[in-house]
């Protein structure tokens, strides 16, 4: 197994499009994390990381920052406020069907789109590095500063969030896929070490039992990871205009368990964290009524209950079947069908092998979206075992790296495909 896997990336690294790709998107990368260590003025770096020591909450904001946050660094805000544009965007889709028409014209649709949520991004951008400021100024991190300090501050905040999706595009557009997703992945790798070493500082000889179980536990969430996402339901498909020596030319419609990846994940983490930061924000006010309804919103919410995680499973569930059914539309897999010829055994062409999908597809999407739901509350269990202080250790950080991993395989693999097929022609 090992020794495959040196060959592929060999084979990989052999390729002159793939050698560029991976060095182009390593290059980003490490920028990435550089000026992610540049802070920001004007900040208590040492009060920031003793209020993030103190918070399940913020300490979960930070995993997902790649750490940009506790240290207040120039791209604390990340790329959170384009993660918002997307989510509005979605939601838009359903409400202004030619939003949704446009999107579905292909690339340039895509394109326009895209374009769009970017110029979105930096009011919302905006937004949150005055809210950032506000609540971390309440929290006596950030002194009182001149209001030409303050500006400065929320300008450096949303400059950098900008040139972080800037980053995240330039890694789409000329290295691997999904460069958003990349930078996360990026961030969380970067954690991983501290987290680790965090953990097992306060390790026991009385808890090897417990991390020797929980280090099996992962080993096999990996597994099922990799299993869930891999895993296709074939629609067979027979094609009535094209005769081979056996009848009916057969073939399938490969539909994915998990159709949105780790969207749904992303997604429903920025909006579940919403009360608990709109909590700390309010639970400093002098009106004491709103003090203490802050305080109970926050406790409510906080990372470890059951609200929160009740809460956080629905929204995944709810997430999965709204992307998939914007990312995967069956009235137009049946139209082609249709046009090109094809029909499912047993299902009239049109009306009825557009239901006929679509049952298909709300049924595997049920087991794949539960499946996600539960591996992303999976460590608010574990972390009484082995007393892990962060949360994100568990299951959504693990799903967010094995996922952009095989991603990253399946591109890899796919350009060492066309390489081949290239030299075929070439002969």
């Amino acid at each position: 197994m090992f020794s495959e896997i040196l060959k592929f990336f060999a084979r990989a690294y052999s390729t002159p499009e793939v050698r560029k790709k991976i060095f182009i998107t390593a290059l980003v990368v490490a920028a990435y994390r550089l000026v992610a260590h540049v802070p920001a003025a004007g900040v208590d770096v040492s009060a920031l990381k003793n209020l993030f020591s103190g918070s399940p909450l913020l300490s979960l904001l930070d995993f997902f920052s790649g750490g940009t946050l506790a240290n207040f660094s120039i791209m604390a805000l990340g790329i959170q406020p384009y993660i918002t544009a997307s989510i509005i965007f979605q939601l838009l889709m359903y409400v202004i069907p030619s939003l949704k028409e446009l999107y579905r014209e292909g690339e340039y649709g895509q394109t326009k789109v895209n374009q769009y949520m970017r110029l979105a991004t930096l009011p919302i951008a905006l937004m949150q590095g005055v809210g950032t400021y506000f609540l971390l100024s309440t929290q006596g991190v950030i002194p009182a500063l001149e209001p030409i300090a303050i500006v400065a501050l929320i300008s450096t905040m949303v400059a950098g969030s900008m040139l972080a999706i800037w980053m995240g595009e330039l890694i789409t557009e000329y290295g691997v896929k999904n460069g958003i997703s990349f930078l996360i992945f990026a961030g969380i790798i970067a954690q991983l070490p501290v987290i680790i070493g965090q953990s097992v500082s306060v390790i026991e000889p009385s808890d090897y039992l417990k991390v020797g179980i929980f280090l099996l536990i992962a080993v096999c969430i990996v597994g099922l990871i990799v299993f869930i996402n891999e895993a296709v339901r074939k629609v067979p498909i027979h094609y009535a205009k094209t005769k081979s020596l056996s009848g009916l030319q057969s073939s399938y419609l490969p539909l994915k368990l998990n159709q949105a990846g780790v969207i749904p994940i992303i997604f429903a983490v920025s909006l579940v964290l919403l009360p608990s930061m709109v909590g700390q924000f309010l639970g400093s006010t002098s009106n004491p009524q709103i003090a203490s309804l802050a305080t109970k919103l926050t406790q409510i919410f906080d990372p470890t209950s059951f609200v929160y995680n009740v809460c956080y499973f629905l929204l995944i569930v709810g997430f999965t079947y709204f992307y998939t059914s914007i990312a995967y539309d069956p009235k137009d897999v049946a139209d082609s069908l249709k046009r090109t010829g094809g029909f499912i055994p047993g299902i009239r062409p049109g009306v009825q092998t557009r239901d006929y999908i679509s049952f298909v597809l709300n049924r595997i999407t049920l087991v794949g979206a539960i499946f996600l739901g539960l591996i992303a509350i999976l460590p608010s269990f574990f972390q009484n075992t082995i007393g892990v202080a962060n949360l994100a250790i568990g299951g959504t950080g693990i799903l967010i790296v094995v996922s952009v991993v095989l991603e990253l395989t399946r591109e890899i693999e796919s350009q060492l495909v066309m390489k081949r097929y290239d030299m075929h022609l070439r002969k």
